[in-house]
C-alpha cells in the first residue's frame, strides 16, 4: 500500500471542498453586498461634480447663487464655473475644498442628498402649513418683492407671518394676505403673475422662522408709497427698495 499516494489523494479532496465552500462564501458576500447598496439609500454617498446634470445641479447652483458664490446661469450644468463656486463655499466653511459637492457639501449648502431629483419640493407641506399656504405666500413675495434680494424677499414673507401673531391682524396666511388694502398686486394682477424659484424658497425659510425684517409688521417702497401714514411708522430695516417697519 502507498501511503503516500493516499494521503495525497486525501488533502487533494479536502482542499476541494474548502476551495468550493470559499466560493460560495464569496458569492453569498457578493449578493448580500450589491442587495444592501441596492436596499439602502444611506450607503450610496451623492456626489455632484464636474460633468453631472440635472435637478440637483440646479438646487447647488440656486444655493451657490444665494450665498454669492456663484454668479453665472443656473442652469442644472455642472461646469468649470460651478465647481469654483464649490471650491469656494467649501473653503469658507473649512470643507475639503475639491470641488465635488458631495454629502458634507450638501448638508453645509442646506441640501438633503437626492432630495432635489425626486420632484419639485418647494410647495410641501412645512410647519403645519399646506402645500397652498406656501403656494400663495410665495405667490405674494413674488408680485411683491420681485427683482428684490433674496432677504428681502425673505423679509416679505416673515412680515406676513409676523402679522398672523400680531393681535391686529387675522391669525391665519389666507387670513392675512387676503386682508383689504393689504397686497396692491392682489388688485393689480400680480398675483397671477409666474411665481419666481426664489419666491418658493424664501416662503419656506419665512414660515422656517427666518425674519431679516426684525419683526416687521409692514413693508413700503418709498419710491412708490403715497399713504403718509405709512411713512410714520417706525423703521426698522432696509433691505433692497423696501422699508421694513413696525
Amino acid at each position: 500500500m502507498d501511503v503516500k499516494k493516499i494521503c495525497s489523494k486525501h488533502w487533494k479532496y479536502v482542499l476541494g471542498i474548502i476551495l468550493v465552500v470559499a466560493a460560495n462564501v464569496a458569492v453569498i458576500a457578493g449578493v448580500t453586498l450589491y442587495h444592501n447598496n441596492q436596499t439602502s439609500p444611506e450607503a450610496i454617498e451623492t456626489l455632484v461634480k464636474v460633468g453631472s446634470q440635472g435637478s440637483e445641479v440646479r438646487a447647488v447652483q440656486t444655493k451657490l447663487t444665494e450665498l454669492g458664490f456663484f454668479k453665472d446661469k443656473i442652469d442644472g450644468i455642472f461646469g468649470s464655473k460651478t465647481k469654483a463656486a464649490v471650491i469656494a463655499f467649501q473653503k469658507s466653511k473649512g470643507l475639503t475644498a475639491d470641488g465635488i459637492a458631495g454629502t458634507k457639501t450638501l448638508a453645509a449648502l442646506g441640501i438633503t442628498s437626492g432630495s432635489a431629483s425626486t420632484g419639485n419640493t418647494n410647495n410641501a407641506p412645512l410647519g403645519g402649513f399646506s402645500s397652498s399656504d406656501i403656494d400663495l405666500l410665495a405667490r405674494i413675495i413674488s408680485a411683491e418683492s420681485r427683482g428684490e434680494p433674496y432677504s428681502g424677499q425673505v423679509a416679505v414673507g416673515a412680515v406676513i407671518m409676523n402679522r398672523i401673531e400680531h393681535p391686529s391682524f387675522p391669525n391665519t396666511l389666507s387670513g392675512v394676505i387676503y386682508q383689504p388694502g393689504a397686497f396692491s398686486c392682489l388688485n393689480d394682477g400680480g398675483i397671477n403673475a409666474a411665481v419666481a424659484e426664489s419666491a418658493y424658497r424664501a416662503a419656506r425659510d419665512a414660515i422656517s422662522g427666518q425674519d431679516p425684517s426684525g419683526g416687521a409688521i409692514y413693508y413700503y417702497n418709498p419710491a412708490k408709497a403715497t399713504s403718509k401714514w405709512i411713512f410714520s411708522r417706525p423703521v426698522i430695516t432696509t433691505i433692497g427698495s423696501h422699508r421694513f417697519c413696525s
